[in-house]
């Protein structure tokens, strides 16, 4: 009898189950089904293990899972400095496999507090201030949530340990967990045990709280966001294993209807002798999410950014055209464009969120002029000498022409350190996530699996 593992994704709208032959290293069943938030996940889950069991999917061996269902995994994040401590736990929110929803610098006002009491977080990530540096930051927002949230919610502590246990003392109601400092010295990222404590307080309270923990008590390992499922995948694809060297620093991009993601997996330091970085070391595997971008929801997004006359140019469409069609994409998000107009606005919206996204995901490059001449000046990644391109999620996988959008996309690049010419991989079956899933538990098998189910464009 084939072991056949079961892998579910739970995204915001459809619940998509992978049935995998461990043995046969072959995916053997797929389903995706509506996820069904208000009456429970498990509906949606049985409605998909029928449609697998027509299938012939009908012994399952092992279950494992990832959830982006009812929101994903919501976080505020609070520190000092915009660009230091705030932009540190930020990037240890996108790690852990967060949606940053709020971000807060200096003290926390009373609208602030308003703000999340109308729409409490699943986790407030609370930090400032380095080692032995300002202490009084993040005593004062401790404070200010202890006194006027409406109620408590989960609180990770990760600022200046000087302050730490007095800032716990304050939030008692909050059952804070305290992680050391997210930013120990100055320039410093110490994102990992802050993306532990987030994942331990996503296992015992929003599993519970989004209605997953009967699914969660069947699985053979614990559940994860799914940006983590997926982070782990591009991690593997990248690095390999020991049995087999995977492809090296790879960037990967997954449009969805209401957010566009972008990881890349490198060091993505200066490559040329005259340039110097500035800012926050950036992490290894790193992870930015555009909560503007999305070809559905989010799609005037895209127009806002991109700007109207730029979209009508390359649509050919007329502003009362471009209008209907993006009011089309809003109202009815599962609605697919089949030809014509329809599919070109779609593909010209595709187009301009692989640009911007990336843009704002990639390192930029400045020239500055100094006493002995010309040199550059890099903030964040350098993504140059990046070899290989993924592109996953919504209609962008079932077009032949994927990998020319990305090339123009990458063409109009400006001062961003964006791929020169990788070669673009298509996860045409829709897989990435689920063996995301497999990466974490069977390795070896998932990167074989991988380099299988990609195609090259």
């Amino acid at each position: 009898m084939a072991k056949v593992t079961l892998l579910t994704d739970f995204g915001s709208t459809y619940t998509k189950l992978t049935a995998v032959d461990l043995d046969s290293e072959r995916t053997v069943g797929f389903a995706r089904v509506p996820t069904t938030v208000r009456t429970g996940l498990p509906d949606g889950l049985s409605d998909g293990l029928s449609e697998l069991k027509k299938q012939g999917v009908t012994t399952i061996a092992a279950r494992l899972a990832c959830s982006s269902a009812a929101g994903g995994l919501k976080m505020a994040v609070s520190g000092l400095m915009p660009e230091l401590t705030v932009e540190a736990a930020r990037r240890a929110a996108l790690g852990a496999g967060a949606k940053v929803w709020r971000v807060y610098s200096h003290e926390l006002t009373r609208a602030d507090i308003a703000e999340l009491n109308a729409a409490p977080p699943d986790i407030f990530l609370l930090t400032g201030g380095t080692d032995g540096g300002n202490k009084a930051n993040i005593l004062k927002n401790a404070g200010m949530l202890s006194r006027h949230a409406a109620r408590p919610f989960p609180v990770v502590l990760a600022g200046n340990r000087a302050a730490a246990d007095e800032a716990a003392d304050l939030l008692r109601a909050f059952s804070p967990v305290v992680c050391p400092n997210v930013m120990p010295t100055l320039g410093v990222l110490a994102a990992e045990p802050v993306q532990a404590a987030i994942r331990t307080i996503f296992l015992k309270h929003i599993v519970r709280a989004k209605g997953l923990q009967d699914v969660a008590s069947e699985l053979n390992a614990p559940l994860i966001p799914t940006p983590s499922a997926v982070l782990a995948g591009m991690t593997l694809l990248a690095d390999g294993t020991d049995a087999r060297p995977g492809l090296g620093g790879i960037a990967g991009v997954d449009i969805g209807g209401a957010t566009t993601d972008v990881y890349s997996i490198c060091r993505g330091e200066p490559s040329e002798a005259n340039i110097t970085l500035r800012g926050l070391p950036e992490p290894y595997a790193k992870r930015t999410v555009e909560g503007d971008i999305g070809l559905r929801f989010s799609c005037r997004g895209i127009v806002s950014a991109a700007g109207e006359a730029d979209i009508m140019r390359h649509s050919g469409l007329s502003a009362e055209a471009l209008q209907t069609g993006l009011s089309q994409r809003e109202n009815d998000p599962g609605w697919l464009a089949a030809a014509g107009s329809d599919l070109q606005l779609d593909k010209t919206l595709a187009y301009f969120a692989l640009a911007i996204a990336l843009r704002r995901h990639a390192g930029q490059l400045e020239s500055v002029y100094t006493p002995l001449g010309q040199t550059f000046v890099q903030t964040g990644k350098d993504l140059r000498p990046l070899r290989h391109v993924l592109l996953t999620g919504g209609p962008l996988i079932a077009w032949h022409d994927a990998g020319a959008l990305l090339a123009a996309a990458l063409r109009d690049s400006g001062s961003s350190l964006l791929p020169r010419s990788p070669a673009v991989l298509v996860d045409r079956g829709y897989r990435f996530s689920a063996l995301g899933l497999l990466a974490t538990w069977q390795p070896d098998i998932a990167l074989r699996m991988m380099l299988k189910e990609f195609s090259y464009e």
